[in-house]
């Protein structure tokens, strides 16, 4: 059996240093001491290692920047728990490597086309993450033709040339929708986020079989825009339903705890009269009157762990899918059994 050729993982390991402070030193870049690049080059000297000639024509030319493409109204981003967090999980890997993340948020469309197009015709980024995906996403197809390596957040529905760094909604909708039929709901209600989007689809999709388990119809469902605005909208038009729901189960924090002060504002207590659950567990969720019962999810961690694939995409390593811990549920004061 052919011996393995040493790769700049095992450089990496042999110097006690990232891969990327290897990429640095064999590009003579700044940013590492004299006394680690004699231990990077004499380790890759012990290991006989070089990259191939391909591999350092690419470094060569590297921009040294990760790229994240948000295609959302701004507006929506100024409270949104979700893409703060997973940003600083991305920075929190790319201070240690000396990388740097560019970030554009861009109207829906053409624009975020464009956007794509740019960042790799410039040379501006060496990788890209995918967030948001959609049903047969066309982004895929068009970053393997400009050719710029990606991580998606989550599995897309459809053939993909990019490794998945993927966090399962499904168990913490699941749970949170038992939780509330062991205390007696049967008319439960969703608020969803966008169905263009895969994660609103698969939430609300969640929230439908987990129903379906426990022998209940689905309650009535609601599109929403994951904003504080739109989930007050939403719960709005479900209470005024008849029969009216005893519980609503929401597909992101900030309209939950905007549907809780709109149910006040109609006269109802929660959690007496209703129940509410959201996703995400920000910060915000366990100070609320009543502290919200959530989702609890690691957008910092998925930032962190989704970095680390793409850069290892970029350096030529072969990665997989990683599939991190499923969300949870976190009970607090928001529910409780029907009136």
């Amino acid at each position: 059996m052919p011996k393995k050729k040493p790769t700049i993982a095992d450089v990496a390991r042999r110097a006690g240093v990232s891969k990327g402070a290897v990429s640095l030193t064999l590009n003579n870049r700044p940013g590492i001491s004299q006394d680690t690049r004699e231990r990077i080059l004499s380790a890759a000297a012990e290991l006989n290692w070089q990259p191939d000639r391909r591999g350092r024509s690419l470094a060569a030319s590297r921009a040294f920047a990760l790229g994240l493409v948000i295609a959302r109204p701004p507006r929506l981003l100024e409270a949104d728990p979700f893409f703060p967090a997973f940003i600083a999980g991305v920075e929190a890997v790319l201070a240690e490597r000396e990388y740097t993340l560019v970030l554009q948020v861009v109207r829906p469309g053409q624009a975020e086309a464009d956007a794509y197009r740019n960042l790799a015709r410039g040379g501006r980024v060496d990788g890209v993450f995918l967030s948001d995906l959609r049903h047969a996403d066309p982004r895929l197809q068009l970053l393997a033709e400009v050719g710029l390596p990606a991580v998606t957040l989550n599995r897309p529905d459809v053939r993909s040339p990019f490794p998945a760094v993927c966090l399962d909604d499904g168990p913490g909708i699941a749970a949170a929708v038992r939780h509330l039929v062991e205390l007696g709901h049967t008319r439960i209600a969703h608020v969803s986020g966008p169905s263009r989007f895969l994660h609103g689809a698969g939430r609300a999709r969640a929230w439908r079989q987990a129903l379906a388990e426990a022998g209940l119809p689905p309650g009535p469902v609601v599109e929403s825009d994951f904003s504080a605005a739109g989930g007050a909208a939403a719960t709005r038009e479900l209470l005024a339903g008849h029969p009216r729901p005893t519980a609503i189960v929401y597909a992101n924090d900030l309209m939950a705890i905007a549907g809780q002060t709109a149910a006040r504002a109609m006269g109802l207590s929660v959690p007496e009269d209703l129940s509410v659950t959201g996703f995400d567990d920000c910060e915000l969720a366990a100070y609320m009157h009543p502290p919200l019962t959530t989702v609890a999810t690691n957008a910092f961690g998925w930032g962190k762990r989704a970095t680390a694939v793409l850069l290892d995409l970029i350096e030529g390593e072969e990665v997989a899918d990683v599939e991190l811990p499923p969300t949870r549920l976190v009970l607090r004061g928001s529910t409780a059994p029907p009136s």
